[in-house]
């Protein structure tokens, strides 16, 4: 009786293996990262397995779990079926192509301007009760239809404190979308109330870099769009305007200058009051983004009122920064020690704490013709390619998954967690700046199909268990920036659509009683009492822009960006002209072989999306399917 429980614990075995290795490969999302396997990644291409033979095999984890779904009996069980034909994954989801076509080929211009009024209304329902219920206070509280500032007696609440600094951060923050929307008396009176009542001589602790982009970055615009008729909107100039808001702006940054100072390694502190400089028990630490996107309002600044001290303080920064990328992976952490130079944090992402210090070194190109800034630019890119990339090498074809930008440690390139964050929808729009459109359309697919199943982006999504890992939204509107600068490259009325689904999402689940309110849960859509400032100086304005086709922006022959803040600046030959001839004493930068600071072209690694693919989708149906069944939508 002995060998017949031998026989029947190997079956069992057998049996657990089996299943154990089904579930392994069968199951749980794709890209590969089923951990704890551990499986090797080589830049676009996926290593699953090792052949016997000792080659390798370019299978893909969704292949495998599509396989786990469809034939678990019989891959639980010894058959084999080596002589049946392969048949591709990606066929379980071509099914009804049409669908996609049918739902997205096609735009009417009567829906076009109704949306365009849907974001317009909303733009105003926010803004006109900020004016009524809010102003002079920073933000306002939607539900409650009342004011808010900074949480005096908590200090600590630095989710509160280090963006609202008591001087009307709202009003300031809005002020080119009141151009935008073509409202010229209404921004001549934003204005003025700026100037007759924002004092920046407050006790105020504020982060250093949420008052660059939204206050400081918000009146250089509005100075730039008052004083030069050429750009974009004509001449709105303002009577007995004398540079009031330069001046405002100026007096910001030397109130920030101070974090500056005193640092061994001449990366910025996080924080400032603005009154006394730094707190006396201010931090060590600050993120990379924080400490790194400041030079396009700095540097602006300093060629605006001929000072190069803000551009070199921040150009500093972003050097010191770079210095302590990783020698094997060209990777930068995420949390650095000012004093130190030692990386507190080693996650490598393209989210939060790290977004807008790649968006500003291109950006900072294109501005001020600095070769060095697209040289930090490319090898950055190079190495975000190389070690956070993973899915197939082409967007819209051959097989595996779509394209996924995970976050890995800085040194190894190994993946640390399995989630990505909402910021990290602003990377297809900096891919169309940089002209790889293909790749931001599949990007951007992937984003917009987390939007369709929750109606809004959560905070943290984990792509291994297909749920979100943070559940808040914010309102932030780094998925509608992405999906405007898409429909400007491709004109392809699938953008269109995308736009309907977040106003119709917005107004659905954010609006009430006095504006829009962070949702504080995006499945049961519970609500935060807050407003915050981006709604309405990019959310909004991007939404608008979206439909307005006729917008002087696209109509004008001069050419702008927008700071990672939504803010419009001309891209202007001002500044790419310096009144000082060395901008960094101390450093040596070793200069291009074409030092040409002429202006910026994009042409030679520029995407160029057929005319004949215009009405088509941007990505294939079969993809767009395989995307939707990835985030469960069905």
């Amino acid at each position: 009786m002995q060998w017949r429980s031998i026989v029947v614990a190997l079956v069992v075995l057998r049996l657990t293996v089996s299943c154990l290795l089904w579930l392994a490969f069968g199951l749980g999302p794709s890209w590969g990262f089923n951990f704890p396997l551990n499986f090797n990644f080589n830049l676009h291409k996926i290593e699953l397995f090792k052949q016997d033979d000792g080659e390798s095999a370019k299978a893909n984890s969704w292949s495998q779990r599509i396989h786990g779904h469809g034939d678990a009996q019989c891959r639980t069980s010894c058959a084999s079926k080596e002589d049946s034909p392969k048949k591709s994954y990606l066929s379980l989801f071509e099914g009804d192509r049409d669908e996609y076509d049918r739902r997205y080929s096609s735009f009417p211009d009567t829906l076009k301007i109704k949306m365009k009024g849907m974001a317009k209304d909303m733009f105003y329902f926010g803004y006109d009760n900020y004016m009524k219920y809010a102003f002079p206070e920073d933000e306002l509280n939607p539900i409650d239809c009342q004011g808010r500032g900074p949480d005096v007696l908590n200090p600590s609440n630095i989710n509160i404190n280090d963006v609202l600094g008591n001087y009307s951060l709202t009003l300031i923050d809005t002020l080119d979308t009141l151009l935008v929307l073509g409202n010229v008396s209404e921004f001549h009176r934003a204005v003025k109330l700026v100037i007759d009542t924002v004092s920046f001589d407050k006790d105020s602790t504020v982060q250093v870099f949420e008052a660059n982009i939204r206050i400081l970055g918000s009146l250089i615009s509005a100075h730039i769009l008052l004083t030069d008729p050429k750009h974009p909107f004509g001449n709105v100039g303002l009577v007995d305007y004398d540079n009031e808001l330069l001046h405002l702006a100026h007096d910001l940054a030397v109130r920030l200058l101070p974090a500056f100072e005193n640092t061994s390694t001449g990366i910025p502190y996080p924080r400032v009051n603005l009154k006394s400089g730094v707190p006396p028990d201010s931090i060590n630490e600050t993120c990379t983004a924080g400490a790194g996107s400041l030079l396009v309002e700095f540097g602006i600044l300093s060629r605006l009122i001929g000072d190069s001290t803000f551009e070199w303080v921040a150009r500093r920064a972003v050097r010191a920064l770079w210095k302590l990328r990783s020698n094997e992976t060209g990777l930068l952490g995420n949390v650095v020690n000012i004093q130190t130079g030692q990386w507190v944090s080693k996650q490598s992402g393209l989210g939060a704490g790290m977004d807008s210090f790649y968006e500003y070194l291109l950006k900072s190109y294109i501005l001020f013709g600095e070769k060095e800034d697209y040289r930090m630019f490319q090898a950055s890119y190079e190495s975000i390619q190389n070690h956070l990339r993973r899915g197939r090498e082409s967007c819209n074809e051959g097989e595996g998954d779509p394209p996924l930008y995970v976050n890995v440690n800085m040194f190894n390139g190994q993946i640390m967690n399995t989630w990505i964050d909402s910021l990290q929808a602003f990377f297809p729009g900096l891919l169309v700046l940089n002209g790889d459109v293909e790749e931001a359309i599949c990007l951007h697919a992937f984003y917009y199909a987390i939007w369709k199943r929750f109606g809004a982006l959560p905070e943290r999504y984990n792509w291994q268990l297909q749920a979100p890992d943070v559940l808040f939204y914010p309102l932030r509107p780094e998925l509608v920036e992405s999906t405007y600068l898409l429909y400007q490259a491709t004109k392809n009325p699938f953008y269109l659509h995308v736009g309907m689904d977040i106003l119709e999402s917005l107004e659905k689940n954010a609006k009430v009683r006095c504006g829009y309110a962070t949702l504080h849960h995006v499945v049961d859509k519970s609500k935060e009492d807050r407003m915050e400032s981006f709604f309405l100086s990019e959310t909004c304005k991007y939404l608008y822009l979206l439909f307005d086709d006729d917008n002087p922006l696209h109509k004008s022959e001069n050419k702008y960006i927008f700071t990672t803040e939504g803010h419009v600046v001309p891209i202007d030959k001002r500044f790419r002209e310096k009144q000082w001839n060395d901008l960094s004493p101390c450093e040596k930068v070793v200069p291009d072989q074409e030092t040409s600071n002429g202006p910026f072209s994009n042409n030679s690694n520029c995407d160029r999306i057929p005319e004949e693919r215009r009405y088509s989708l941007p990505l294939k149906s079969v993809y767009m399917r395989q995307i939707d069944h990835m985030v469960g939508l069905f």
